[in-house]
């Protein structure tokens, strides 16, 4: 009996010594830092939650929202599309110990009815091609805000926007957060791909992290099919040179579609150079009128090896479709134009996690031409929240 009440008072004595570690754990500096506003959220609205992880050596951070894990980072973009409170725990990991916090975030009802298209354009900057100036519109004496509205008031109304030749791009927001819904698509980009024509754009994402209601985050790219192809560069950058609208034009009486075959001179960071024709269709100037004598684009730049004269003397051009992950890239009535958030990865490659978007940014990804065709340059007619209707 008496080397059992031993035992007992052993037992005893290590519970509690596992009781008072326990109370260190939880007094441990772990905290989820309050937003300005409160934990109080609008539907569709993302709010921004940090974990504090005081004093704690390399932490391992795990959110969790009603008992689902959804990210694994040390921000958390709390979204829902459900209104109502919502139990909200942050766990840290280190040297063997687990810290968690948990806080109630309550979602209320938007006041007004979200729209699923952009309702926002903060930038549009076309490189040169055939549609510049025109679609949209450019008059003579307009600024470049000017330009950038008209560009919004087209993506808005589902009315096609130009973004020329490589790199040329539009920047947009919604009035609400793009959700990331696990396995779905969350959003569209409309352009005029059709069978054995795409002009693929390249799709970046981005939310707003410091809630200032500007696209001046990090940014993500969409790492579509041809991410890791041996064929994609990788920080492409390329300048194009105000033409001198009054030269004497290089023509070729084989080729009497082509106006100027040297019309726009270019040159980018991998030794190539030449220049982007004008043809007979489209008389206007191909540069922006309100950008200075040499602009510059950056990015990933996908092939123009598919991009082939098929007739073999210049009368049928083709341009196939990549499999999936891009702008302009399949016809409208296709599935494959969907987007999923979780095909997004940062500047270094790595997959992320994203819970939601706040703006999106497409920009032409091939340098190539097609001929009498011009330039191969994206379109957009309209980018929606596929699951807003």
């Amino acid at each position: 009996m008496k080397k059992y009440s031993v035992v007992i008072a052993l037992l005893v004595m290590a519970l509690a010594e596992g009781c008072k570690k326990e109370d260190a754990i939880n007094d441990a500096p772990v905290a989820i830092k309050e937003p300005a506003g409160g934990f109080v959220a609008t539907r569709l609205k993302g709010l921004l939650l940090s974990a504090d992880a005081g004093t704690i050596t390399a932490p391992v951070y795990e959110w969790a929202v009603d008992g689902k894990v959804v990210t694994d980072t040390r921000d958390f973009y709390f979204v829902s599309a459900q209104e109502g409170a919502h139990e909200v725990k942050l766990t840290v990991e280190a040297g063997g110990q687990r810290f968690t916090r948990t806080v109630t975030v309550q979602v209320n009802k938007e006041a007004v009815t979200y729209s699923p298209r952009v309702s926002k354009v903060f930038d549009y900057f076309p490189a040169p091609g055939q549609f510049v100036n025109t679609m949209p519109e450019f008059n003579a004496g307009e600024t470049e805000a000017q330009v950038i509205a008209r560009a919004e008031s087209a993506l808005k109304g589902a009315t096609m926007i130009h973004l020329g030749g490589f790199g040329g791009y539009v920047v947009a927001g919604f009035d609400h957060t793009i959700m990331n819904i696990a396995d779905s698509a969350s959003f569209k980009v409309v352009g005029n791909a059709f069978d054995n024509w795409a002009e693929p754009g390249v799709i970046m994402v981005s939310y707003d992290a410091n809630k200032n209601g500007l696209p001046d985050d990090e940014w993500y790219e969409i790492a579509g099919s041809e991410h890791n192809s041996a064929k994609t560069v990788k920080n492409y950058q390329i300048t194009y040179y105000k033409p001198d609208e009054n030269k004497l034009p290089v023509t070729d009486e084989n080729n009497f579609y082509m106006s100027d075959l040297e019309y726009i001179r270019w040159k980018d960071n991998q030794g190539g150079s030449g220049y982007l024709s004008k043809n007979m269709f489209h008389t206007q100037s191909y540069y922006p009128q309100w950008k200075g004598d040499s602009i510059t684009f950056k990015g990933t730049k996908l092939t123009g090896d598919n991009v082939v004269d098929q007739s073999g003397v210049g009368t049928y051009y083709v341009s196939p479709a990549f499999d999936y992950g891009y702008a302009d890239n399949w016809a409208n009535t296709d599935a494959r134009i969907n987007i999923k958030l979780d095909w997004a990865v940062d500047k270094d490659g790595k997959k992320v996690k994203l819970t939601g978007v706040d703006f999106i940014k497409v920009y032409t990804g091939i340098r190539a031409e097609a001929g009498w065709l011009g330039e191969v340059s994206t379109e957009v007619t309209s980018i929606e929240d596929v699951n807003i209707k």
